[in-house]
């Protein structure tokens, strides 16, 4: 784990003021969130996307609240200095207040996240006011909100029409009323998502949303291209792992397939002695 004083929600809002760019980056588990906390970045998210890039669903709404409480577990155990946020998962924040309570709780008490991230505009301020009253850090989430994917009919660019820009840009002010310390904003037109940041005093992050927001997330899979994900324009991939996970794997099957692997280097003899021996690994 990197050295360095621990990112808060207070030195992002300075990021935001110093014009000092936000690096966030998802993890779902201890070795990426080492990696990506080791590489430089300000901000883990546990986004509920691990449903589509880990479990293999093909949304983000069968993912339960056990599910990432288990997954930020993982990820807070692999940070030490970046800002861990876990997404509160498909409909446990918008029913009883006790149960949006009890939701984040978890999350932040068992799992150990600093804080929490919800989707949606107008219709969950009330809910966020109470979480941030309560001392709870959220952060929020317009544009394409893959949890209500169904709703709006696949994944498409959000705020594209007047209306629609209007109604995101009203959104935008009633969560930073009601208290986020950032926003992200995805897949929505760059344009739009300037204005929104220029009118916000809280970071934004942007995710397919241009070039002008105070910081910017990209799926840990998705840049190194692991697990084999679809193409999107505002992704870049930085390096093949995939690839070379695959190539990794096709020597090993070859090997053993050719009897090439264990060699006798690999293989333990009645005279050595067990010093330095290592644990079963299977």
């Amino acid at each position: 784990m990197n050295g360095g004083k621990p990112v808060t929600t207070a030195r992002l809002k300075r990021m935001k003021r110093e014009k000092e760019p936000i690096v966030v980056i998802t993890a779902y588990d201890y070795p990426s969130a080492m990696h990506a906390e080791a590489a430089g970045a300000d901000v883990l998210l546990v986004g509920d996307s691990l449903g589509n890039v880990v479990l293999g669903y093909d949304s983000t709404v069968p993912v339960t609240l056990d599910d990432m409480v288990h997954h930020t577990k993982a990820v807070v155990r692999g940070a030490g200095r970046c800002f861990v946020v876990a997404d509160m998962p498909f409909l446990t924040y918008h029913g009883s207040l006790d149960r949006t309570f009890a939701g984040a709780a978890r999350l932040m008490q068992e799992a150990g996240a600093k804080a929490v991230k919800l989707e949606g505009g107008a219709e969950i301020a009330d809910t966020v006011a109470a979480l941030t009253r309560a001392g709870v850090p959220v952060m929020g989430h317009l544009g394409l909100t893959p949890q209500s994917v169904h709703q709006l009919g696949g994944y498409f660019i959000q705020g594209k029409t007047e209306a629609k820009a209007q109604k995101l840009i009203d959104d935008a002010r009633r969560l930073e009323e009601a208290g986020v310390f950032a926003l992200v904003l995805e897949l929505v037109p760059e344009e739009l998502a300037a204005r929104v940041t220029e009118m916000l005093s809280v970071p934004t992050i942007g995710i397919g949303a241009g070039r002008f927001c105070d910081g910017q997330v990209l799926v840990f899979h998705d840049m190194l291209n692991i697990g084999r994900p679809g193409p999107k324009k505002f992704v870049k991939t930085y390096a093949d792992v995939g690839g070379q996970i695959e190539a990794g794997i096709a020597s090993f099957v070859n090997e053993v397939k050719q009897g090439l692997f264990p060699a006798d280097e690999h293989a333990y003899h009645a005279e050595e002695k067990a010093d330095g021996v290592y644990g079963p690994r299977a």
